[in-house]
Order: C-alpha cells, then sequence, then structure tokens
C-alpha cells in the first residue's frame, strides 16, 4: 500500500490539529481531502512528508516510515507555496530540484526535459522564473515535485491563486499522472476539483475523517438521492407558508423549499400552486452534490 496513517494524533498546545486519523491510500488511486482551513489537511500532508512529528500514531510511505530516507525517495511534495528560485530559468531551478534528489549527468537532463514536456514548460525552459506568470509558476512549482519521479505525490492546493485556463491546464496534468497510475493525495478548497479528479475523497473537519468514500458514495450516505426544489412566488404570505407546510416543504427567506424523489414531481407541486392562486415567478432544481454532503456533515460551506 502507498501510503498507511493509523491513529495519527498531533497537538499544538491545546489545539488539536489531527486527532486519531487512519487511513489507506490504494496503489494508483487519487485521494481527495477536503475541509475548511484549520480542519488539519496541511498538518497531515506535513507529517506523511516528515516536517512535523506527532504525537502519537504512525505513518508509513511504501512500508517505510515517514521521513525516512526510503520515505523520501519515494515521495513527492507540491507545497501550496510556490518553492522557485525567481532568479533561475525554469531549467536551472529544476535541476536544482533534481540535484537535490541525487540526480546528474543524463538522468538529469532527461528528468528535467520530461518534466518540462509534462507542465508544458518547454517552450520556456530558458525563461527566468520572475518574468512567468502565476500560472507557469505554479506548473514549474508541480514540476519540481516531480522531477525525481515518485510513486506518491502530495498535492496540498495546486490550483490556489490561479486563473481558470491555467487552472484547467493544471487539471490535465494531475489527469495525466492518473492515466499512468501515479498514487496522488489532493487536498482542494474545491468541490469541482475533487469530484473531477478524486477516486475517493475523505471529508475531514477538526481534525477527524468524519466522511470516506467515492463522490456516489458519499451523497447517498449523507442525503441519499433526493433532489431539492427551490420556488418563488410574487408573496410569500401566511397562506402560501401553509400550503408549503401541507406538501412537507418549508419556507425560507421567502423561498418555499421542497425535496423529490423524482424530477417529475414538480410538476405536481407546480399544478397545485397555480390552483391555490399562487403567483410563482422562479422555481429551481437542485440535485445532491459534494457540496451538498459537506453543508449536511459540518453545516458550513467548505471554504469557510
Amino acid at each position: 500500500m502507498p501510503l498507511r496513517v493509523a491513529s495519527l494524533v498531533k497537538r499544538f498546545g491545546a489545539l488539536t490539529a489531527v486527532d486519531g486519523i487512519s487511513l489507506g491510500l490504494r496503489s494508483g488511486e487519487c485521494l481527495g481531502w477536503l475541509g475548511p482551513n484549520g480542519a488539519g489537511k496541511s498538518t497531515l500532508i506535513r507529517s506523511i512528508v516528515g516536517r512535523v512529528m506527532p504525537d502519537s500514531g504512525s505513518i508509513s510511505v511504501f512500508g517505510a516510515p515517514a521521513g525516512s530516507t526510503a520515505a523520501r525517495d519515494v515521495l513527492g511534495w507540491i507545497p501550496q507555496e510556490l518553492a522557485l528560485y525567481a532568479r533561475l530559468t525554469c531549467s536551472e531551478n529544476l535541476a536544482s530540484f533534481g540535484r537535490y534528489h541525487g540526480l546528474s549527468g543524463a538522468a538529469l537532463d532527461q528528468a528535467v526535459s520530461r518534466c518540462l514536456d509534462w507542465a508544458t514548460l518547454t517552450d520556456r525552459a530558458g525563461e527566468l522564473v520572475k518574468n512567468l506568470s502565476g500560472g507557469m509558476k505554479r506548473r514549474l512549482n508541480m514540476a519540481a515535485g516531480m522531477i525525481h519521479a515518485p510513486k506518491l505525490v502530495l498535492m496540498d492546493e495546486p490550483t490556489v491563486g490561479v486563473d481558470p485556463q491555467s487552472r484547467n491546464n493544471i487539471f490535465e496534468m494531475i489527469e495525466k499522472l492518473r492515466d499512468e497510475g501515479m498514487s496522488i493525495i489532493y487536498t482542494t478548497h474545491y468541490m469541482e476539483e475533487a469530484e473531477r479528479l478524486c477516486d475517493r475523497i475523505a471529508i475531514v473537519d477538526h481534525g477527524k475523517v468524519i466522511a470516506l468514500g467515492t463522490d456516489a458514495e458519499l451523497v447517498a450516505n449523507a442525503v441519499g438521492t433526493r433532489s431539492q426544489v427551490i420556488a418563488r412566488f410574487a408573496a410569500a404570505d401566511d397562506r402560501v407558508a401553509s400550503w408549503v407546510a401541507e406538501r412537507g416543504g418549508r419556507l425560507v427567506d421567502g423561498a418555499a423549499e421542497f425535496t423529490v424523489e423524482r424530477p417529475s414531481e414538480i410538476a405536481g407541486l407546480l399544478d397545485g400552486a397555480s390552483k391555490a392562486g399562487f403567483e410563482l415567478i422562479d422555481v429551481a432544481l437542485h440535485r445532491p452534490n459534494l457540496e451538498s454532503v459537506f453543508l449536511h456533515l459540518t453545516g458550513r460551506a467548505l471554504r469557510e
């Protein structure tokens, strides 16, 4: 197994950042790590890398203890913060990081060429990093973490602060790694990223894993298959509130909220509203998704 975390605990004074987390990463899997700021995501990542020493529990990377030479040799880390030399070129940056991992000669040259191609920066090989756009710097940062061809890579919010086009480029880079069988831990603040890239998703809150599974499993287990219908009427008075309650809904901030098993049930609600003489001005159907799961489990949005 590429990664095994067992009963991990890390405290910073009175704060318990990681509170008994256990999980395993399967070979060739991309495991999403979702949680709000302060949930313990980055502390876990830094513990796996060996930058943070846990108070109890254990971490093994392909059977080797976290922080050991054997673990570092097979582990790649792409931190949230850019870790680049602004006054060196793209090639010089990658060559420097390659040498840190013991590469030299032809092997180093091949690694630099491979990573530039993966990051679509071959045409910028001789450009100083300080002259690159934010998206290019982010891609080069990712390439630096992959220079030694690791078997497992930790990505800590790799799309933070980039524009939509750059984000899509990064998605394509990650999808290429997945196609090649790379094992990945991926932390993010964006639900759509986890839904697109991750095989399984762990939701963490207050240092604990509160849900783990595929996107579909999390939705089914947490909120089921029922969809939400939100209807707005010209007048949200007591008559409307009473009518909504009779049909199992509720009135929230002037909008009627119902849950339905099938979208076809909307027709019955609309027909009933019309017969009651209510003027409908808007109706929307919201199918359950990962955002619904997160709100249901934590009571707050991911970015809060």
